[in-house]
């Protein structure tokens, strides 16, 4: 080998090995950008992360003695060389303050109170219900009002770790700078009173935001107005109990109805007028510096980020829940659509004394294409020698590289002819095959798959009814015996004899296998037989004979075992072509919406069929699984667990129906769950490759699997 080839075939194997995580990037992108704008989501609704958990406390020997006995506002803050100390409200003062806001029903009418009357207040916001409605707290900042922060998810600090505080307030800043453009250096901890209930708990929570620069704001009086006593309660507890003292009134802004906090706020604004207080914020109170500083730059624009990222995971993923239900609905109405005409198909074509019409007996010709198959050929040649039905073999070599023509001469089976041609696609080759073709109906398989005797005589009966344009065999896989062969044998087993069977009834069959398939030869030559339009050859094909009017079954004794990809590259190669393929036959027949007759029938009923369970379905499978890697993390993990393991039990018992109707036995089955966590996974990224290329108008090349030919005689199983 010279250098510049191997430098070649080094190149070569660096792209193969640079290639699969290429093919992972952008899903996995979508799915982790989905997965936070859940989490965004579940933090503005006070889902992720909440924890109603509080302390109980009475010992204070860690507390400051003059904290205990001083004012609402404590300062802590880290700069200080001396201890800490707390600020009362200056007499005939009060600062309104208002918690667990903004509402959007609430809060506006309490702003339009204040408003009217020309008075600031304190509001303490939590950071989910500030990136939910960002306009209320603009508003606040621009009639002049305070604002503080509340934490983001409203937990008792005091349970929780410095990483999680850093969180509440780090977050609640951010929200802050993207709906208003501004920072707050005060600080209201969830479910706190007087500064006299000051604790060993809650202490080290205030030293600690103290240090980062904030004022920890406590109350005076609590009007306990969340309990809806009256307006008139609710007033007299606001109010000073010693005349002429000021005060920092708390209420609430949300977590409920706040009618009466609304009509006491006015009432007690006009009360405490009469008696000549003030209504001050606590800026204004202390007389200090703007509580509130403006951000810029990198902090404006993060946050503004931020809220945009929030306000999108608020709006779009309902819309994705409902599309998940709707699809749900859906599925689970295929589940049972499938079972109901699945035993109506067993019941008809299983019954003493079923026939299609007079039993086909004269020879009929198989096509076997080739393309380098010389590990399977000569297992699939003698297997179809060994038949019962008579037969004219014609093998078309499409270009092999290998010995696949040479193994065909040296077999030299009775009834076997070669056709040599130069490579030109599967297509051409079955187009080859059928201009040779001396019987009026045709059977087609791969060169990797193998006949059981009875396979070409159960193929063919179907013919005796005149109006059957074409048939589907039942594919199974031979090579099962490995994981991922499995998985594939699953998959095959429950679409052969489930889906099938649906169609069958339907007749709206969409595909014809390429493993084993039948045609009448006259039904090809009125659909122009096989088209080189697609990449899925029999799919265009049988989507054009429904077209044409004719009717396509199922023949489930038809079996043909096949060699499936033994690696998760081949299998990604061959459902990427699979799928693209179907995608442009899809594309192609899609004038069959509006047609009348039988191409509309098919267009109206097993087009969107197609569509909805062969790509959306499968495309929104990881979407379900994000939902519950969510659920158990941040919901309820047991009765999403219990959720999850209801469907997978569902599809386990679809299975179990499918492997009894196909008489197989079903131990395989234990690697359902697993399967439906790593394989749909697979075919996830699969479709969505494949529907990229198909909306950037890319090309897909036909890609050959590597075989091994293990795949040598059937394995009946009973």
């Amino acid at each position: 080998m010279s250098r510049s080839q191997h430098r070649r075939q080094s190149v070569l194997r660096s792209r193969r090995l640079a290639a699969p995580p290429l093919r992972f990037l952008l899903p996995v992108t979508l799915l982790v950008c989905l997965l936070g704008l859940m989490v965004l989501r579940g933090m503005a609704t006070n889902e992720v992360f909440h924890d109603e958990r509080t302390t109980e406390s009475t010992d204070t020997g860690t507390v400051p003695p003059n904290l205990l006995t001083g004012g609402p506002i404590v300062d802590a803050r880290g700069d200080r060389n001396d201890a800490p100390v707390s600020h009362r409200i200056p007499d005939r003062t009060i600062v309104l303050s208002f918690d667990d806001g903004p509402d959007p029903t609430w809060t506006p009418k309490l702003l339009d109170v204040l408003k009217d009357r020309g008075v600031h207040a304190s509001f303490f916001i939590t950071g989910s219900m500030a990136a939910q409605h960002p306009d209320i707290v603009r508003r606040m900042v621009d009639e002049g009002h305070e604002i503080g922060l509340h934490t983001f998810t409203h937990p008792d600090l005091s349970l929780q770790s410095k990483a999680r505080l850093t969180f509440e307030l780090s977050q609640t800043q951010l929200a802050l700078a993207g709906v208003a453009g501004v920072h707050s250096s005060l600080f209201r901890p969830p479910y706190s009173s007087t500064a006299s209930a000051l604790d060993d708990w809650t202490w080290p929570v205030v030293k600690e935001v103290g240090k980062r620069g904030y004022l920890t704001t406590f109350i005076d009086t609590d009007t306990e107005d969340w309990q809806r006593p009256g307006v008139d309660n609710i007033v007299k507890a606001a109010i000073p109990k010693t005349p002429g003292e000021g005060a920092m009134v708390l209420m609430h802004d949300a977590g409920g109805d706040r009618s009466q906090t609304v009509h006491a706020v006015g009432k007690l604004i006009d009360t405490l007028e009469e008696r000549h207080y003030r209504f001050r914020t606590i800026g204004e109170a202390l007389g200090s510096s703007d509580t509130m500083v403006e951000v810029h730059g990198y902090q404006l624009w993060t946050g503004k980020a931020y809220i945009w990222a929030t306000q999108l995971s608020v709006g779009l993923l309902p819309w994705m829940i409902s599309l998940l239900a709707v699809v749900g609905v859906l599925v689970f109405a295929r589940f049972a659509l499938m079972l109901v005409l699945a035993t109506v198909h067993v019941r008809r074509t299983r019954r003493p004394g079923f026939g299609w019409g007079p039993p086909i007996t004269e020879p009929v010709t198989v096509l076997v294409p080739a393309y380098n198959e010389q590990e399977c050929i000569a297992n699939t040649l003698h297997s179809l020698t060994a038949g019962e039905h008579p037969i004219e073999v014609i093998v078309v070599d499409d270009g092999s590289t290998d010995d696949t023509s040479k193994i065909v001469r040296e077999l030299d089976l009775p009834g076997v002819r070669l056709i040599t041609k130069p490579n030109g696609g599967k297509p051409q080759a079955l187009n080859t095959g059928i201009a040779a073709a001396s019987h009026d109906i045709v059977v087609m398989m791969d060169g990797d798959t193998v006949f059981e005797p009875s396979t070409v005589r159960e193929l063919v009966q179907p013919f005796g009814d005149p109006t059957v344009g074409a048939v589907a065999g039942n594919a199974k896989v031979g090579n099962r015996d490995t994981l991922i062969g499995a998985w594939q044998h699953i998959e095959y087993v429950m679409g052969f004899n489930l889906d099938r069977r649906m169609y069958d009834v339907l007749n709206i069959m969409p595909t014809i296998p390429g493993a084993v398939g039948a045609f009448r030869r006259s039904a090809l030559e009125r659909v122009g037989g096989m088209s080189e339009d697609t990449l899925a050859e029999d799919t265009d094909v049988t989507m054009a004979l429904l077209r044409d009017g004719w009717r396509i079954v199922y023949a489930e004794k038809a079996r043909a075992w096949t060699e499936a990809p033994a690696s998760m590259s081949q299998l990604w190669s061959q459902r990427y072509r699979w799928s693209y393929g179907t995608m442009q036959a899809m594309w192609k027949h899609r004038h069959a919406l509006v047609e009348k007759g039988p191409g509309g029938r098919f267009g109206r009923l097993g087009l969107p069929m197609v569509v909805l369970f062969g790509v959306l379905a499968p495309l929104l499978a990881p979407v379900i699984d994000l939902f519950l890697l969510y659920g158990v993390l941040f919901v309820d993990a047991p009765r999403t667990l219990a959720a999850w393991s209801g469907v997978l039990a569902v599809q386990g018992l679809l299975a179990y129906y499918a492997f009894r109707l196909d008489r197989e036995r079903s131990w395989h089955l234990i690697t359902l769950p697993v399967q439906q966590l790593v394989y749909r996974q697979l075919m996830y990224l699969v479709l969505l490759q494949s529907s990229i290329t198909a909306l950037t108008g890319g090309r897909l090349r036909w890609q050959k699997l590597r075989r091994t030919g293990e795949v040598s005689a059937p394995i009946l199983e009973v």
